[in-house]
């Protein structure tokens, strides 16, 4: 890419950015800019501000102090991709192709013109590294690989968007923007719903582009093969470089590293403070006798010890003064007190079933000759997307009845995780949607706040303020609060937290039940292991 075209790119700055909902500040004076051929990973604990700085960045929302300047050639892509009313398939890739055939069309008629000598150089040489820079020469062939890549591209064009599944609808948005090739792309968890096809168009397709990439990640394979640095929305009082810096140029393994080393730091200084200022607050509360100890004066020798008394009040006066002085300054010097990491402490199943299929076929989704799952294993069931993977889920959850063959699952409870968990009532608060899902009987023998899932802060808060990713972390809490002997976990790993994630694998080794994951999670499948099998679906439905 040549210089000339970087240099025509602008980059992402914002400043003092605060973003307040009710009570609670996400976003508290961020500094952040963002050079063109830098990729971004914002990173943190679910409901810490990744969307909400994305949706500020993108012109979604508005900051409550702070400011934002970005290029106007920007695409936002939201983990729920926004469907304009009477959207089709065929407008989404029309819109997203038009200003590229646009800048080529243009080219000719600038050309035409410069040849017949009117002053249009400027012009021109604006408009060629706007082209180059978005290949737009290139934008009709690369919208079919990547249409075919993403699975979208036999989606009828004249096809309503709202009608398309949540991953069909991510999946087609995700094409748009990779065909766009903007100044300024903002990618809101983007690998979720992608197979490992898809995952490797993606992840070329962002270390071509040339201006400025912000991606809110919870993918750790995604995050150390695109990110160029890492911003940590969580990360505490020392940030992760010791000093308050929440940037990051390291690999996401170094981060782990980093981040810990930073925490360890951040509870030997609190506790060195709080020491310290323990002490000071004795100091304040001493007495004569602590500056002079001794005997109390006799008749011969009032009048020097009156004297000498003076003298001792007023040096414990200084001394106490001095005290509160330094007492003053260390409190308000202290660092908060490290929060503790909200970690999963549940029991995901309970005893453990089997599961046996035969001669399984549901009608142009799957088709599954035989299947063995023993009390207490655990199986991941991988394979391309519209292979079947969240259909077989279905079907051994009793939710869909296949057209052909047996299923027999002998437990008495199942539970699904679902991709997409809805929820009949967003306006009731976590707590009772809770509650009301597994029985008021097992909400007091398991409370939501005892599998730490959710933060208590969030109990009360509506579901449909909750972020995706804390809708995610209810959904689950729901499906382990009864231990349930089968459990069905669909892409668990999308949308949640970097930490939930590596607890939850944790947790999948040491469960006593017996449970069926779906994933593209390349991270996860690496390290599946134990007692454990694996199951590829596909070929021909």
């Amino acid at each position: 890419m040549s210089s000339s075209v970087l240099h025509g790119l602008e980059p992402v700055v914002a400043h003092g950015l605060v973003r307040t909902f009710g009570t609670r500040r996400v976003l508290d004076g961020l500094d952040l800019t963002v050079a063109p051929g830098t990729r971004l990973g914002l990173i943190g604990e679910n409901g810490t501000g990744k969307s909400t700085l994305l949706r500020l960045l993108a012109g979604r929302d508005r900051p409550d102090e702070g400011a934002v300047q970005v290029p106007r050639d920007l695409v936002y892509l939201p983990q729920e991709p926004e469907v304009a009313a009477h959207s089709t398939v065929g407008d989404m890739l029309d819109d997203a192709l038009r200003p590229l055939h646009d800048a080529v069309a243009s080219l000719g008629t600038l050309a035409q013109r410069l040849a017949a000598g009117h002053d249009v150089a400027a012009d021109y040489d604006a408009a060629l590294s706007w082209a180059i820079a978005h290949d737009a020469w290139d934008a009709d062939r690369r919208a079919e690989v990547t249409a075919g890549t993403l699975g979208v591209a036999d989606l009828d064009r004249a096809r309503p968007v709202d009608r398309l599944s949540g991953g069909q609808r991510t999946r087609l948005a995700l094409a748009a923007a990779l065909v766009r090739r903007p100044a300024v792309l903002l990618l809101d968890e983007p690998t979720n719903h992608l197979d490992d096809e898809a995952l490797d168009l993606l992840e070329r397709s962002l270390l071509e582009l040339p201006g400025v990439v912000v991606a809110a990640s919870h993918d750790r394979t995604f995050l150390d093969r695109v990110a160029t640095e890492l911003v940590d929305l969580d990360a505490g009082a020392l940030g992760t470089d010791g000093r308050g810096g929440r940037r990051f140029g390291g690999s996401f393994g170094e981060y782990l590293a980093a981040q810990a080393d930073s925490r360890r730091r951040w509870e030997e200084t609190f506790a060195a403070q709080q020491e310290e200022i323990a002490a000071l607050r004795e100091k304040t509360h001493l007495g004569l006798g602590a500056v002079a100890a001794g005997r109390g004066p006799t008749d011969n020798d009032k009048f020097v010890h009156k004297f000498k008394g003076a003298n001792v009040e007023r040096a414990r006066a200084r001394r106490v003064h001095d005290a509160e002085r330094r007492l003053e300054v260390a409190e308000r010097g202290a660092l908060p007190k490290p929060p503790a990491p909200l970690r999963f402490s549940g029991s995901l199943t309970g005893a453990g079933s089997s599961v046996s299929v035969r001669g399984l076929r549901v009608a142009g989704r799957l088709r599954l000759d035989r299947l063995e799952v023993g009390v207490g294993e655990k199986l991941l069931v991988t394979g391309a997307n519209g292979t079947g993977k969240s259909t077989l889920l279905d079907v051994l959850a009793g939710r869909l009845v296949p057209d052909e063959g047996t299923v027999q699952v002998a437990a008495r409870t199942v539970a699904l995780v679902s991709q997409d968990p809805e929820f009949d009532r967003p306006d009731l608060s976590a707590r009772a949607t809770y509650a009301g899902a597994v029985g008021a009987e097992t909400a007091e023998a398991v409370p939501l706040g005892s599998l730490g899932l959710l933060h208590p802060r969030d109990h009360g808060t509506a579901v449909g303020a909750l972020s995706v990713g804390q809708r995610r972390r209810l959904s689950i809490a729901v499906a382990v609060a009864a231990g349930p002997d089968l459990l069905l976990l669909d892409e668990p790993t999308n949308h949640v937290s970097l930490r939930l994630a590596g607890e939850l694998e944790e947790a999948l080794g040491s469960a006593p039940g017996t449970v069926v994951v779906t994933s593209h999670d390349r991270w996860l499948r690496s390290r599946w292991s134990g007692p454990s099998s694996t199951l590829t679906v596909g070929g021909s439905v």
